[in-house]
């Protein structure tokens, strides 16, 4: 299960809750089935970074592997221009296409990149937002509990 499903399933499980006697606020839910949800997000929020992570470094491995291309493609047609004939205006044009080739992979990897960054900027998001929704929960629990004693 994604974290979506998880929040959702411990919603439902409060949600399903049976009231406490007298205390129309709090509610008896499974611990158990609750302590496995929770198992089970804290689990597999790690595995959603892990797998951003994964995109950044593909990101950082395929601009790697464009700026080696490209600049193997730059090199080779340096040889060949210098081999078939030597006039200049050849080796310029060479050039020129080598380095559009190499402008060409650096923006999409750029996007690939900017992409990766959204994704894992997104996923933080919702890491966080969920952990301050935990937090607040927790808070009003505390609150209540000392409402309770008062």
């Amino acid at each position: 299960m994604n974290i979506e499903e998880l929040l959702d399933e411990m919603d439902d499980l409060l949600d399903h809750s049976r009231p406490v006697p007298f205390a129309t606020h709090k509610a008896l839910i499974d611990a158990d089935r609750m302590h496995e949800l929770l198992n089970e997000a804290q689990l597999n929020i790690p595995a959603e970074i892990k797998r951003a992570k994964l995109i950044d470094s593909d990101c950082d491995r395929i601009i790697n592997e464009a700026r080696v291309k490209a600049e193997t493609i730059i090199q080779e047609a340096e040889n060949r221009a210098k081999r078939i004939l030597s006039e200049e205006e050849i080796l310029k044009e060479a050039k020129k296409r080598a380095l559009d080739m190499l402008t060409k992979a650096q923006n999409g990897s750029n996007d690939v990149k900017e992409a990766a960054e959204k994704y894992i900027d997104r996923l933080l998001t919702d890491a966080q937002n969920y952990f301050q929704n935990a937090l607040q929960e927790i808070q009003h629990t505390k609150d209540s509990i000392a409402h309770v004693k008062k």
